[in-house]
């Protein structure tokens, strides 16, 4: 399988490096990072979409106002996965199947540019996702408008198989059990990590929102920037179970270095250098 490393998003917060890091301006640069993954028999298989067309077109009916300022989201037409897909020489029929860590705004925009695809979610998140909403951030998280034009959902339950000390979801419908989904939830209930196995055996392990910052993982002691550990306190639905798995990840990243490369969905470092073929 070839896996390509995509930008579907850019959000650009006021504070700069108080939430990437690295910024030496006001706004800071996060990313959307999606996988497109090129498979031998299966057609290609995105991992969330981030932002889509619609989104572009009409951001104010598609996107929360709150999280519109907050983040200063920046939509640009080619950084939505359907263009940069078209740009590698495919369709939008060639996207079969679509993996999503969750169904936040800002994972599930590009949605409807796949109408044909059969679309993998956790039943809880799905079921969170589908209900009418109390609450300031579950009220705008989930946006109706993104998921009502799909048509084939295949919805799992969050028991499974071990994978490196972790449950694991394998014999995902119409996909190579080189892929899988690992329950990570905290950030939202239905909140997984999607796992796919190279060529050369190595594994990849698309956290999602489990965390936010690079120096979250990879090291013994946790390292975040203010702006996006505000940011996760806001948006988890469960602090114990998210810090809990967070460090279950960083346990990961260290010891398991060797076979197991971890990336989550908004660091810009970290999809550079997996654009690069050397993550970190």
């Amino acid at each position: 399988m070839r896996i390509h490393h995509l930008n579907c998003g850019t959000d650009c917060p006021l504070g700069g490096a108080l939430f990437d890091g690295r910024s030496h301006g006001p706004l800071g640069h996060l990313v959307c990072h999606c996988l497109l993954i090129e498979t031998n028999a299966h057609g290609l298989v995105l991992v969330d979409t981030g932002y889509g067309l619609r989104d572009v077109a009409d951001a104010r009916a598609r996107l929360p106002l709150p999280w519109r300022l907050m983040l200063n989201i920046r939509l640009r037409k080619e950084e939505t996965a359907i263009h940069q897909i078209r740009a590698l020489g495919f369709n939008a029929s060639d996207v079969r199947h679509i993996v999503l860590t969750h169904l936040d705004f800002d994972h599930a925009g590009g949605l409807e540019d796949f109408p044909h695809a059969t679309v993998h979610v956790m039943q809880r998140e799905y079921d969170d996702a589908t209900v009418p909403h109390t609450g300031f951030v579950a009220r705008n998280r989930w946006q109706e408008r993104q998921l009502d034009g799909v048509t084939d959902w295949r919805r799992y339950g969050a028991g499974g198989d071990p994978w490196f000390g972790f449950d694991a979801v394998r014999d995902l419908d119409g996909l190579p059990p080189e892929i899988l989904l690992v329950p990570l939830p905290g950030h939202t209930w239905g909140h997984t990590g999607v796992a796919i196995r190279g060529d050369d055996g190595r594994w990849l392990l698309h956290a999602g929102d489990a965390y936010f910052y690079r120096g979250e993982m990879r090291r013994a002691r946790r390292h975040c920037t203010p702006g996006l550990r505000a940011y996760q306190r806001l948006m988890e639905v469960d602090a114990t179970s998210r810090m809990t798995n967070q460090e279950r990840l960083r346990r990961l990243s260290i010891e398991r270095r060797h076979s197991v490369t971890v990336t989550c969905s908004h660091d810009p470092v970290e999809l550079e250098r997996c654009q690069a073929g050397h993550p970190l």
